[in-house]
């Protein structure tokens, strides 16, 4: 078994972030960063080339495959800001019926613009979904 492609290292965010090519992109890149740093009381880390995350949990699945991943995070790709948050999006309906112009994927959020979105309802979900353990955190899972 091979190991995971993204793994977390100690890039320079600052810098990750500097980079982005974008000038509107970067900036919502800065204020997406301090708002899940605060969100999750957790500093920015690199996991692999293009995504800053936030705190971790460790995971192995059945097969016995292991690894380590992020608790939430963003990547600032070139077409949308990108928000992972592990625990998904199935009972969020609510919050995302407020949070403004956004599209889903499996355990992606992709905004184009933060200054489109509620960053209030965007924070609490962070928030919500820092807290909530995935099911490898869980006592109850073998």
């Amino acid at each position: 078994m091979g190991e995971p492609k993204t793994q977390k290292h100690d890039g320079d965010v600052d810098a990750f972030i500097d980079a982005v090519p974008d000038e509107r992109r970067r900036e919502d890149a800065r204020t997406l960063c301090a708002l899940m740093a605060e969100a999750t009381g957790q500093p920015p880390v690199m996991w692999g080339p293009s995504i800053v995350g936030f705190g971790e949990y460790h995971y192995v699945y059945a097969s016995g495959r292991e690894g380590d991943w992020m608790k939430v995070g963003f990547s600032p790709r070139a077409r949308n800001l990108t928000v992972y948050l592990m625990d998904g999006y199935e009972d969020r309906g609510a919050q995302l019926e407020r949070l403004g112009p956004h599209r889903l994927g499996k355990s992606c959020l992709y905004l184009t613009r933060l200054d489109r979105v509620d960053l209030d309802v965007l924070r609490a979900m962070v928030e919500d979904s820092y807290r909530t353990p995935h099911p490898a955190e869980r006592e109850d899972q073998p």
